[in-house]
């Protein structure tokens, strides 16, 4: 195997796909990156048998061939290399050369035969979705999602496809978000999967602002093609909750706030927080909003900020970061919070969007 190629296209595709190699592995070769040339490109690979990312490039190649190099050694090489051409080739006893105008690296690498497989799906559905609409859809949706592995179920997002309409869910217990969009899907029967937080994650440092991303459906696996980039993730398995039963009717009476205003009332009140004392006061007038957070041996804060609501005066605790997380990803200008009871979830809706936040207590 040999190619030539230039330092700055193998140092894009190293970071396309390092990013899922932990340093804890129980195979060795799963801390390493499959190299293939052929047919005039160069395709990287790396994998933890729950994720799977390739990338390729068009190379000069001098000899087809595949080796696999330690991702991480690889990487550290090519980061300091000079800007400028690489030739890198492989001698039959696996040792790797990389080669510059002045310098030259010799690393030792592990045959292909060892390294696992991706999964190929050929002749499978798929659904095209734009990118930015993609990201968006995770965006809103992906701070929801549980990072307590006991609950592995909901560590992930789940997909609804049905009627032309794809809607991502994403809960942790205590918030629930909801997006639906409506595409032409071409699939006439319905799906649902729930795809893995950390596949969510690659997916949100990989998506452009422009361009489609094909979904294609596997047994227990799915793939996301962007194009030169493709990610392959395992499904979880397992029932994701009845969300459609845990969502509150729209109410009449709503909150209005200035988001902006409310997201940085909010992050002020939450400096004060601790793992103990979370929570967060908000007494709710007619024309005002009351932000006030306590956290004895820490100190007090209140704050006010004007408001638009008709309903009745209330008092209701809530953890200031579910509602940050939420606030900071949105674009409108007014939110309209729905509050009805301190013993009942605040509401956020938005166009095709929902948010729904469980209180605490004071």
């Amino acid at each position: 195997m040999k190619f030539q190629t230039t330092r700055e296209t193998l140092f894009n595709g190293i970071q396309i796909v390092h990013n899922i190699v932990g340093t804890k592995v129980n195979l060795p070769i799963l801390s390493n990156m499959l190299l293939e040339a052929g047919n005039g490109k160069l395709k990287m690979i790396t994998t933890d048998l729950d994720v799977g990312i390739s990338c390729e490039y068009p190379v000069e190649i001098v000899e087809n061939g595949s080796i696999t190099v330690h991702t991480k050694r690889f990487s550290d090489i090519i980061h300091e290399l000079p800007d400028g051409n690489v030739t890198l080739s492989v001698k039959k006893n696996n040792m790797v050369t990389i080669q510059t105008e002045n310098c030259e690296f010799k690393i030792s690498g592990l045959p292909k035969d060892e390294f696992p497989k991706l999964p190929e799906f050929k002749d499978k559905e798929a659904i095209k979705i734009r990118q930015p609409l993609l990201k968006e859809m995770f965006i809103k949706t992906s701070f929801a999602a549980s990072k307590d592995e006991t609950r592995y179920v909901l560590n992930g997002i789940l997909f609804e496809v049905e009627n032309n309409k794809i809607s991502l869910v994403a809960t942790d217990g205590r918030r629930l978000a909801i997006i639906e969009k409506n595409i032409n899907t071409g699939i006439n029967r319905q799906i649902s999967m729930i795809v893995p937080i950390k596949t969510i994650n690659e997916l949100n440092r990989n998506l452009k602002d422009e361009g489609d991303v094909l979904i294609v459906l596997g047994e227990n696996q799915v793939l996301f093609d962007l194009g030169p980039v493709h990610i392959i993730s395992r499904l979880i398995e397992g029932q994701f909750p009845s969300y459609k039963q845990v969502v509150p009717q729209e109410q009449k009476d709503k909150i209005k706030l200035n988001r902006e205003k409310f997201l940085l009332v909010l992050k002020r009140a939450a400096i004060l927080s601790t793992q103990d004392y979370q929570v967060a006061k908000l007494e709710v007038f007619k024309n005002k909003l009351v932000v006030s957070k306590s956290t004895p041996d820490i100190g007090e804060s209140r704050e006010e900020l004007s408001s638009e609501y008709s309903g009745k005066e209330l008092i209701v605790g809530f953890n200031p970061a579910y509602l940050i997380d939420v606030l900071k990803n949105l674009q409108e200008i007014v939110v309209n919070f729905e509050v009805t009871d301190p013993e009942k979830p605040g509401v956020i809706r938005a166009d095709g969007y929902l948010y729904v936040v469980l209180p605490m207590r004071l």
